[in-house]
């Protein structure tokens, strides 16, 4: 029994800012900007929710 996991298959990192891009094919780069677009749209989806949060927080405590 090895001590090493090297067997054990690695995980692939969908994207990585400031990775090169020079070896990638164009389909490649498209399915990495859907990604990222996916990844934008759960960003500013989780900053509103909490600014609404603090937005009613907010007026409870200034009424």
């Amino acid at each position: 029994m090895s001590f090493i996991d090297d067997d054990r298959p690695q995980k692939k990192v969908a994207h990585e800012i400031g990775a090169d891009l020079s070896m990638l094919s164009v389909d490649e780069l498209k399915a990495r900007v859907e990604l990222l677009k996916m990844e934008i749209a759960r960003l500013e989806a989780e900053a509103a929710r909490k600014a609404s949060g603090r937005q009613a927080a907010e007026s409870f405590f200034r009424s």
